[in-house]
């Protein structure tokens, strides 16, 4: 058996040489896959726990959750979603860990192992899983639902993504129940003997949704006139700021474009300049160097970093979609309803 795991090492090792060589990805990936399903033809491929730290240690809860059909997300948040409607009648995992980066993330083999044993694969759509359809690809014959189907999407006004669908819907809560509707349509036929009990699941779910918007409606009407410009490293607000009577601006558009030029950061400089914006902000999974600089040279102040692409782990204060929101609004109160300095 020790003979057999240096052969998958060298194969490994192997495969990265075969990738900076140029050669095609998909070769690399399928030789991996009939070497990782060799070493054990009796586990299904992408079994429960398999690479995930959290499954580690629950020996007996892994028959019960083989048993069920297997639900991969692309991010964080949209398993967070998937869970609360599926309840405990689907295995729902996310390809992405929290704190990643999921506008340009770079799939593994060990990923399409795993999406390789899933029943249901489910994306957001409009643009900001640049990899997603590449992935689907090279998972197979797995089912794919993208979730933002039927949304009218916000258009991003400027830079080189002008015109393209903001992707960031599901920071509206109002948004995310159209999400809900659209798991419960996808669980429905992957399981139809569930079909009840996602409609009551979701509807329960909607229900915290709505109670998040009246809140967070109450929370942000107290924000001066004047102080109503949400500032960011990414454009990832404008959905929040359409339902709450926000402005906004950014150093860039979507993540994926995120180069930080002088016409840019200039542009913004002023623009807090002009407005006095007590604070500016960034997000948690991109590098908030540029934006306190923002904040240095309009005499801003740096105002802290929201959760938007990607939850915190479990401990953190991201843990749901329904935490991120009120993590992200508590920030903005805190930032923009101190008032600004008196231009000199």
């Amino acid at each position: 058996m020790s003979s057999l795991k240096v052969d998958i090492e060298v194969s490994r090792d192997g495969e990265l040489d075969l990738l900076k060589r140029g050669l095609p990805l998909v070769t690399a990936w399928i030789s991996l896959f009939f070497i990782t399903a060799g070493c054990n033809s009796s586990t299904r491929l992408g079994a429960p726990g398999a690479g995930d730290p959290s499954q580690e240690g629950r020996g007996s809860d892994r028959s019960a959750q083989s048993s069920r059909p297997k639900v991969l997300t692309t991010f964080t948040i949209l398993a967070d979603m998937a869970r609360n409607v599926a309840g405990d009648r689907l295995q729902v995992e996310s390809i992405t860990k929290p704190g990643a980066e999921i506008h340009g993330y770079e799939f593994t083999p060990s990923d399409i192992e795993r999406a390789a044993g899933a029943d249901l694969i489910l994306e957001n759509g409009l643009g900001l899983e640049l990899w997603a359809r590449r992935f689907t690809e090279a998972a197979g014959d797995v089912p794919s639902v993208t979730l933002t189907d039927g949304i009218e999407p916000l258009l991003i006004g400027e830079d080189a993504y002008a015109g393209r669908p903001n992707p960031h819907a599901w920071m509206s809560p109002k948004a995310a129940q159209h999400y809900v509707d659209r798991l419960v349509e996808a669980f429905s036929t992957l399981d139809p003997e569930g079909a009840q009990q996602y409609e009551a699941n979701a509807e329960g779910y909607k229900g915290r949704l709505q109670e998040l918007d009246a809140e967070l409606r109450k929370s942000l009407k107290v924000l001066p006139a004047g102080q109503r410009l949400l500032v960011t490293c990414e454009g990832a607000f404008s959905y929040l700021a359409r339902d709450y009577d926000l402005e906004e601006a950014y150093l860039w558009p979507v993540n994926a474009e995120s180069q930080i030029t002088p016409r840019r950061m200039g542009r913004l400089i002023e623009r807090v300049k002009r407005d006095q914006v007590p604070a500016v902000f960034c997000e948690t999974t991109v590098s908030d160097k540029a934006q306190r600089e923002v904040a240095r040279a309009s005499g801003s102040r740096f105002g802290g970093s929201f959760y938007v692409d990607s939850l915190s782990d479990r401990n953190g204060p991201a843990a749901t979609l329904l935490d991120l929101q009120r993590h992200n609004v508590k920030l903005i109160r805190a930032g923009l309803g101190s008032s600004p300095d008196p231009k000199p």
